[in-house]
């Protein structure tokens, strides 16, 4: 369903209307097309320390995006700011005095990326100055409008990051604002810069519309080999996306005790290298007004498969080694949400599938664990939700609009890259910095 209330803050008497009344002005987000697949304008990078403090190989990093790096600029299309020296609350101030002069020039639909240091365990001043940043970034995402957007990404390594820096200054990174991403020093694999999931196969569960769709949908546009699975009785979809994407459909029920077996089997004998659990539903009543009969299926579908699956494929070796998951989780398991205790304990219990594996599973398998989290996404789950709910839904965000599916697609794609091997036991949320959870 169209956002009207987009489309008229876009025309000249909408923007005087809704300004004189006070009104959100949500300014229409420049997502990923062919004919404008990156970012074009002036990068300033600064830093807030000295010569001493600087991330070693952030300028090279920085110069490998799409944007051409500027020492200075009068309107930057994106401003990265290393703050990974801010050891003391007093060096706080470096990265206002870096920042106020230039936050307001930010081009519309621009991005402000902070780079902190990972948070110390025995320094408890670097802790409460690198933690400060966060409260920073987040309220900065919330003052800045105009589609721009800010995430803080701790890391000690600029190589390590390189993926994540290049998703960010993307029009992929649209709907990802006032994040905190955490990546390790692991080095990037080696992988094609415009289809870096060539030669990858990778199975989508919950594909046959809305956000599997278009996970699937951007995964082959990056190259990889989709297999779409979703429920038998959505065989007639699940084959169009899969003729469409030069794909292959599985029909299957996820919940099967022997789903794992099967997906494997059908997979068989060169594996996945990218697994997405995207399959999901809902049962929505107040617990009090919830039969069993509305809980069970909820917590069936979208924890208790995910972690059987996984399970099975990781130790049948049919996940490979190098290879990637991403589940689904929701800020509903972050923030919690009226008439939704099953949905959303299915969501924090994917949140914490993520945190519990992750570790393990890159250091026995070789595989990363990560998850996405949407907040307000147009689909048809979503037209079908009451008008005034709906609205609340979209606006309550820094961007004041609804998500696309393909947001939360470029962010999975993001996830799955071979160069984002730093990237692990991450939750990002696809949420336009809900006002809730976020």
């Amino acid at each position: 369903m169209a956002d009207r209330y987009l489309n008229f803050t876009g025309t000249a008497p909408g923007r005087f209307l809704t300004r004189r009344l006070g009104l959100p002005q949500p300014s229409a987000l420049r997502r990923w097309s062919k004919e404008h697949p990156t970012l074009k304008g002036e990068l300033l990078a600064l830093r807030a320390g000295d010569e001493a403090s600087a991330l070693p190989d952030l300028a090279s990093v920085l110069k490998r995006t799409n944007l051409q790096l500027a020492p200075e600029s009068a309107r930057p299309t994106a401003v990265v700011l290393d703050a990974t020296g801010i050891r003391d609350t007093p060096s706080l101030a470096l990265v206002h005095a870096e920042l106020h002069p230039v936050v307001r020039s930010v081009a519309e639909n621009g991005r402000v990326v902070v780079l902190g240091a990972p948070v110390s365990a025995s320094d408890h001043h670097q802790a409460a100055a690198q933690q400060a940043l966060e409260g920073f970034v987040r309220s900065l995402g919330k003052e800045l409008g105009g589609g721009r957007t800010a995430t803080l990404v701790r890391t000690r390594s600029a190589v390590g990051a390189e993926s994540t820096l290049r998703f960010l200054l993307s029009p992929g990174s649209a709907y990802v604002s006032g994040q905190v991403i955490e990546v390790g020093e692991a080095e990037p694999a080696a992988c094609d810069g415009d289809r870096p999931l060539s030669g990858r196969t990778a199975l989508v569960t919950g594909a046959a519309r809305g956000i599997g769709e278009a996970v699937a949908g951007v995964l082959a546009r990056e190259g990889a080999r989709v297999v779409v699975l979703d429920v038998p009785s959505a065989q007639a979809d699940l084959v169009r996306v899969a003729d469409r994407l030069g794909g292959t459909a599985l029909p299957l029920d996820i919940t099967a005790d022997d789903a794992g077996e099967r997906i494997a089997s059908a997979l068989a004998p060169g594996g996945v290298d990218i697994l997405v659990h995207n399959a999901g539903i809902t049962r929505d009543r107040r617990l009090a007004n919830m039969p069993a009969e509305r809980w069970d299926p909820v917590l069936d579908v979208n924890l208790t498969s995910v972690l059987r699956t996984t399970d099975a494929l990781l130790t049948s070796g049919t996940l490979n080694r190098g290879g990637s998951v991403v589940a689904t989780a929701s800020i509903a398991g972050i923030a919690g949400n009226a008439g939704q205790t099953n949905y959303a304990a299915s969501k924090a219990g994917i949140i914490g599938l993520v945190r519990g594996l992750a570790p393990g599973a890159f250091a026995e398998y070789g595989v990363r664990v990560n998850a996405v989290a949407p907040g307000f996404i147009e689909t048809k789950m979503t037209a079908a939700v009451p008008l005034f709910i709906r609205e609340a839904g979209r606006r309550m965000n820094s961007l004041g609009q609804g998500g696309l599916p393909v947001d939360v697609a470029e962010t999975t794609a993001w996830l799955c890259s071979p160069a984002s091997t730093a990237v692990n036991g991450q939750v990002i949320r696809v949420c336009g910095q809900s006002l809730l959870g976020s």
